[in-house]
């Protein structure tokens, strides 16, 4: 079977001036945008010296001092690529022309409070703005997704993220002492990754625990997105599986009537180094014993996923699609999901009647 699992580039490939010059930018977007020829212009960065740095790596012809020079140099058709931490999202969309394209690093703001700022800020100046949810074009996902709009595996009941795995957080300094780290920090990929196959839930249900032998807010998490009585929606993190990779999982799965589709996030497994990534898919037939088949992908979320956030925005953008698939409009909705869940771990939970 012929999957399809790429996402669509755009006619133009638009001028990219990034805004950051961090590990992300170094790791996942430059060498995505290389991959596929996108034109990256400009690049700035508060030290100057790291802008200077992926600069020579990456062939970027132009390095500014500041965010105002970089807007004064760049064509009206230019892409921005705002990579910095939440905190500093606001001044720089202001910073920004009325009605520029730029996709915006997740997650939308360090609490619910600034995501609505954000939002504020983006239709006051008409911006065209998406958030880089980057892991719903991670090539087993959109190869998923292809299985389950063909109708392959029928009405899709069962909805399953798991991760037990050891995190070094030390990766992350800018985020490692958040006092939101799990939920904020990654699970929103997961919940964001249903919503783009479910919508919105009708209800959340979440904890998000500390490791007592870390300084971190919290390490794992279980998250329940409520649909109905049959779909089961679940998120269960766990980074702090330290005992070797025998009985480490990282992986999504979906189950319907006919059939079940299970993709192993090899990323995740021996962070940053990683391992291979696995998709596979079963159908049910009648009278046969079911069978799962392997797939070869080509691709994996890190990068390649991050092609696929910027085409989405330089497709709608040029005019080719009218729909924005991470827009600010959207991706509000898991944010207020992420709240939500926060909200649950706080006061959710129904005591017991002990007194018998």
């Amino acid at each position: 079977m012929k999957l399809v699992y790429k996402p669509e580039l755009p006619k133009e490939k638009r001028p990219i001036y990034i805004i950051g010059a961090g590990g992300i930018v170094r790791d996942a977007h430059l060498p995505a945008y290389r991959n596929v020829g996108f034109v990256v212009e400009g690049i700035t960065n508060r030290t100057k010296q790291r802008a200077d740095d992926l600069a020579e790596a990456f062939n970027i012809p132009n390095v500014y001092n500041s965010v105002e020079d970089m807007v004064a140099a760049a064509p009206e058709n230019a892409v921005f690529d705002l990579t910095l931490m939440p905190n500093q999202f606001i001044a720089t969309l202001e910073s920004l022309p009325d009605e520029s394209a730029v996709l915006i690093q997740k997650p939308m703001g360090d609490n619910y409070k600034q995501t609505l700022e954000i939002l504020e800020v983006c239709r006051r100046k008409k911006l065209k703005a998406a958030i880089n949810c980057q892991m719903r074009f991670a090539p087993y996902v959109m190869a998923a997704k292809y299985l389950i709009e063909q109708g392959l595996i029928g009405e899709l009941y069962d909805f399953e993220v798991r991760l037990t795995t050891y995190t070094p957080w030390e990766y992350f300094p800018n985020v490692v002492n958040h006092p939101r780290l799990e939920i904020q920090q990654h699970s929103i990929h997961y919940i964001d990754l249903i919503r783009s196959f479910l919508g919105n839930p009708k209800k959340v249900y979440s904890k998000t625990l500390r490791n007592p032998g870390k300084p971190m807010s919290s390490t794992r998490t279980t998250t329940i997105m409520d649909y109905n009585d049959a779909m089961r929606a679940i998120i269960n993190t766990n980074h702090d599986h330290n005992f070797g990779e025998k009985n480490q999982e990282s992986f999504v799965k979906w189950e319907g009537t006919k059939g079940a589709i299970k993709a192993r996030i090899g990323l995740l497994l021996d962070y940053p180094n990683g391992k291979p990534d696995l998709f596979q898919y079963c159908i049910v037939k009648e009278g046969e014993d079911p069978k799962w088949v392997e797939v070869p992908l080509e691709g994996s979320w890190f990068p390649d996923a991050f092609v696929g956030t910027m085409a989405s925005l330089m497709r709608y953008v040029e005019g080719s699609t009218n729909e924005l698939l991470t827009s600010v409009e959207d991706v509000v909705h898991s944010m207020a999901i992420v709240e939500s869940a926060y909200e649950s771990n706080n006061d959710g939970g129904v005591t017991p009647n002990y007194n018998i």
